[in-house]
């Protein structure tokens, strides 16, 4: 195992706070700095999630996300502003990124998942976090995230409803498991608040962290399913299709 990266004296007075919780520590931190973690869009849940990461000193993210900041965007893109409304998401969120951590290297690319990108950049990471509307961008990392051994967290969300779940190939189900199809009724757009975006987003981001880290108990074999409404929160367990075939060889 290569061995982790030190922490400077400006770090350690970042991260004092965190390296209390129990079982984290300074070589906790040194985890999270050595690891790369891909995100998939930095809207609502994925510029939340994003955020709670350059905070906590994740080393490196690669943020992927096409297209241009509409108004519609602002009710729940905390990343991005009234002033960058016509302009690239994915600079917008950098630029915010780098400029409240700047111990963290961000890698901005202007694309969301695609065939032609996937196995790429799910090859530059050690994990990835899941936060794209559309299934069929989900099931591709999903894909890619299993071929390549590679610890996925799926964050997903609609009106006051928020799940979540944990992806650790050859522990546990995979994405293509609980949903061998892609829904026929999702569509892009869908009713939201950014505050159920950024709570979803909020525990993905910890779940990420305890797999870097190697704290706590990951959400393995597990879904956590929130309603809001209610302020309900209820973990459901998930099972392995032998016959999935994005995951029945592992």
């Amino acid at each position: 195992m290569a061995e982790l990266p030190g922490l400077s004296d400006e770090e350690r007075a970042i991260y004092e706070w965190q390296s209390w919780v129990a079982g984290f520590g300074e070589a906790g931190q040194r985890r999270l700095k050595a690891a790369t973690v891909l995100v998939s869009r930095c809207g609502g849940v994925g510029g939340t999630l994003a955020h709670h990461l350059v905070a906590a000193g994740v080393g490196r993210l690669v943020i992927a996300h096409a297209g241009n900041l509409r108004l519609n965007d602002l009710n729940r893109q905390l990343l991005m502003s009234h002033a960058g409304v016509g302009q690239p998401r994915s600079n917008q969120a950098v630029e915010r990124l780098r400029a409240f951590n700047p111990h963290v290297e961000i890698v901005p690319v202007a694309e969301n998942i695609n065939e032609a990108n996937v196995d790429r950049l799910v090859g530059q990471v050690n994990l990835v976090a899941s936060c794209a509307p559309l299934f069929q961008e989900r099931l591709l990392l999903n894909r890619a995230a299993v071929s390549q051994r590679k610890p996925l967290v799926d964050c997903a969300m609609y009106e006051l409803e928020a799940q979540l779940t944990t992806i650790v190939p050859g522990q546990g189900p995979c994405l293509a498991c609980l949903y061998p199809q892609e829904p026929a009724a999702w569509k892009r757009r869908f009713p939201v608040f950014g505050a159920v975006a950024g709570t979803i987003a909020s525990l993905g981001a910890i779940e990420a962290i305890k797999l870097l880290a190697g704290l706590g108990e990951p959400l393995i074999g597990k879904m956590l399913i929130c309603d809001l409404a209610a302020m309900s929160f209820r973990k459901v367990q998930t099972r392995r299709d032998p016959l999935c075939p994005a995951c029945r060889d592992l």
